[in-house]
């Protein structure tokens, strides 16, 4: 089968209503692949996302000992009870920063010789010197192959015991995750204490549930968290649905200034940071119904431009650009500087596309300023291989029309059926 380069939108003349099932959180299944992994003996995930970046985790996961197991929607992980195997093996994480930042921090619990962890050309410029440092303040013995502080890097056994570790906030808060996920495999527990404010907390907080599954506690301490001296217990976890994959769909009645939209396996009570989306829209003047199966976003008329800050759900930022570009007035996001560090700069990246269908863009150090406008110039949208940002224009093409977008396969990162739900979109208004 040859390789779709790109992809044309055609715009949606007649919409009304559409009805979805998204696919589940990428975010709580890479959390759960780790302390299944970690875990002695076999646990559950039930729903779990198969998409590329935790299959990249799973088969890293695999080389160090993991033994992984699928059939009918559930996957069977059996553990290496706190030590994996380090076999000399390279393994390749593509474009998946939190899963290597994960893999980063679990590999440095092996015993043997070495695991090699490289990727793609960004995950090789996106930085972890924050991590690297904080390990080998544990004992963890790493080396950087190329450059200090980024990939490709060579973990060798190392003796790591526990402690207090140090790191700043506004960076990653996968990094912080990555420790708490390993803590309860060091001797005498880990103590994570966060300088300054903590971007992205809720992500923290999705870590320490998904921990708190696996049976072991986080306790919030000044200035961070600690973590005691145990184990995770082989269980069962269910993946709910991801509130970052819903929000281009949710969108789409804002976007084309009518219609509803009703995802059925969506939970407003989902700890995941995006779940702010729902917040977001209602804003926007949209109408947010919450069922017991799912949810509904319905709109008539035209969104109004609002000021965002989403420094707890960054993810969030390509989708509330385009909404943004569909708005009356001057609309602002802001509170993610970190969103220049994601698999391409997320704000660069936005502005130089919104511009080529004509929105007047500013951009921010920690965001961006969009006016919006009610017609587009037809453009070819450039994806920068992220994900996000191919899924957010090709909801605003639906409105214009005449965007085409670059690389469409991006989204098989997080939202493999992607592409086939958006027709369905069109199938359910024909």
């Amino acid at each position: 089968m040859s390789l779709v380069l790109e992809k044309e939108i055609r715009p949606l003349k007649d919409f009304k209503r559409a009805r979805l099932k998204v696919p589940s959180s990428k975010s709580l299944t890479q959390r759960a692949l780790i302390c299944s992994a970690l875990a002695d003996g076999k646990s559950r995930i039930i729903n779990p996302l198969l998409s590329e970046d935790p299959r990249l985790l799973l088969s890293a996961l695999e080389a160090t000992g993991v033994k992984a197991t699928f059939s009918e929607n559930n996957l069977i992980i059996e553990g290496v009870g706190g030590r994996p195997s380090l076999s000399g093996e390279k393994v390749y994480l593509g474009n998946n920063g939190t899963g290597t930042r994960f893999f980063i921090a679990y590999a440095s619990l092996g015993r043997g010789s070495f695991v090699e962890v490289f990727g793609k050309e960004r995950l090789h410029e996106r930085p972890v010197a924050p991590l690297l440092s904080a390990l080998k303040s544990l004992s963890a013995n790493i080396e950087c192959l190329e450059r200090e502080g980024y990939l490709p890097i060579r973990i060798y056994e190392g003796k790591l015991k526990g402690g207090k570790v140090s790191l700043p906030g506004n960076v990653s808060s996968q990094f912080i995750s990555a420790l708490l996920l390993i803590g309860p495999y060091l001797s005498g527990g880990l103590t994570v204490e966060v300088e300054g404010e903590l971007l992205s907390a809720g992500y923290v907080e999705m870590t320490i549930e998904v921990m708190k599954h696996f049976g072991v506690d986080v306790e919030r301490v000044m200035d961070g968290f600690r973590v005691k001296e145990g184990f995770y217990k082989a269980t069962e976890y269910e993946v709910p649905a991801d509130a970052s994959s819903s929000s281009y769909f949710l969108s789409i009645p804002l976007i084309l200034g009518r219609g509803e939209v009703y995802i059925e396996n969506y939970s407003a009570t989902s700890s995941q940071p995006d779940v702010a989306h729902l917040t977001f829209l209602k804003e926007m003047g949209a109408k947010i119904e919450v069922l017991p199966l799912g949810v509904k976003v319905s709109f008539e008329g035209r969104p109004k431009a609002c000021e965002f800050n989403i420094g707890n759900c960054p993810d969030l930022f390509p989708t509330l650009c385009v909404l943004l570009a569909c708005a009356e007035g001057k609309g602002i996001i802001r509170g993610a500087p970190h969103l220049r560090y994601k698999e391409t700069d997320r704000i660069k990246a936005m502005a130089t596309e919104l511009k080529k269908l004509g929105v007047e863009v500013e951009e921010l150090p920690d965001g961006i300023v969009i006016e919006g406008r009610e017609n587009f110039k037809p453009a070819r949208i450039n994806t920068y291989d992220d994900h996000r940002i191919a899924m957010s224009f090709a909801i605003l093409g639906l409105r214009c029309g005449g965007l085409i977008i670059e690389n469409p396969a991006c989204v098989e990162k997080s939202y493999p059926e992607f592409w086939e739900h958006l027709e369905s979109v069109y199938t359910q208004n024909s």
